[in-house]
C-alpha cells in the first residue's frame, strides 16, 4: 500500500499526525506499507529572512485568543504521544522552502529521520529551519554527506518537485494540513488517532484482497 502525506515543517499538527501514522503502523499486520511525504506550504509568502514568532502569529489569529491558549492543544496532544512542544523557545516564523528541499534530496530511506529531526529542531528547541546552516547542522546529526547537500541546495536542487507537490496539492483542493491519501483512493486531513488512521489502513488493504 501507498500513503501520500502532505505536511509543512512549522505545522505542528502534521508532526503529531506523523507520529500517529507510526503508532498505526508499529504493528500493522497487513501489506507492505510505502510512506511518501509530500510538500505543503501553510505560507509560502513568507520571506526567506522569516518573520517575528510571536507577532505573526498574533496577527495570524488576528488576536483572537491568546497565544498561550492556542499553543496547549497541541502541547497536550503532543505529550500523549511522546512529542515536546516548546513554543516559547521559537523565536521566528521561517519560509520552509529550504527545510522541504532538504527532505526532498535526502535518501528515500533517512526521510523519516530526517523529517523527525527537523520537527525537533524547531518545535522542541526554536531553531531557524530556514537556515542553511541550521539545516546541515541538522543533516549532519542524521549521518548524511553534508559535503555534497550543502552545494545541491544553494544550486536550487530540490526546488522543481517541492513546487510541484504543492502545486499538485493546490489542483486538488487541499487547503490544509497534515493531509493523508492512501493508495490514491482514501483520503483524510488531520491529526487523525492512531486507531482511525489503522481503520483507513483496513479498508483499503480489504480492497486489495478483493480486487
Amino acid at each position: 500500500m501507498k500513503i501520500d502525506v502532505f505536511h509543512d515543517t512549522v505545522c505542528p499538527w502534521c508532526r503529531i499526525g506523523k507520529r500517529h501514522l507510526q503508532l498505526a503502523l508499529a504493528d500493522w499486520p497487513g501489506p507492505p506499507v510505502e510512506v511518501t511525504y509530500r510538500t505543503f506550504f501553510l505560507n509560502e509568502g513568507i520571506p526567506l529572512e522569516g518573520y517575528e514568532f510571536r507577532p505573526y502569529m498574533r496577527q495570524k489569529v488576528g488576536n483572537r485568543i491568546p497565544l498561550e491558549q492556542l499553543f496547549e492543544a497541541p502541547r497536550q496532544r503532543g505529550a500523549e504521544v511522546g512529542l515536546v512542544f516548546n513554543f516559547e523557545q521559537i523565536e521566528k516564523a521561517p519560509n520552509t522552502t529550504l527545510s522541504h528541499r532538504l527532505i526532498a534530496l535526502t535518501p528515500s530511506e533517512q526521510q523519516e529521520v530526517v523529517i523527525d529531526a527537523v520537527y525537533a529542531a524547531y518545535f522542541e528547541h526554536g531553531r531557524d529551519i530556514g537556515d542553511l546552516d541550521e539545516l546541515m547542522v541538522i543533516a549532519a546529526a542524521c549521518g548524511l554527506d553534508v559535503a555534497a547537500l550543502r552545494p545541491r541546495l544553494l544550486a536550487d536542487d530540490g526546488r522543481e518537485q517541492v513546487l510541484a507537490e504543492v502545486e499538485w496539492a493546490r489542483a486538488q483542493g487541499i487547503s490544509g494540513v497534515p493531509f493523508f491519501i492512501v493508495n490514491g483512493r482514501y483520503a483524510f486531513s488531520g491529526a487523525q488517532p492512531p486507531h482511525l488512521i489503522r481503520r483507513v489502513l483496513e479498508q483499503a488493504a480489504a480492497v486489495l484482497v478483493v480486487v
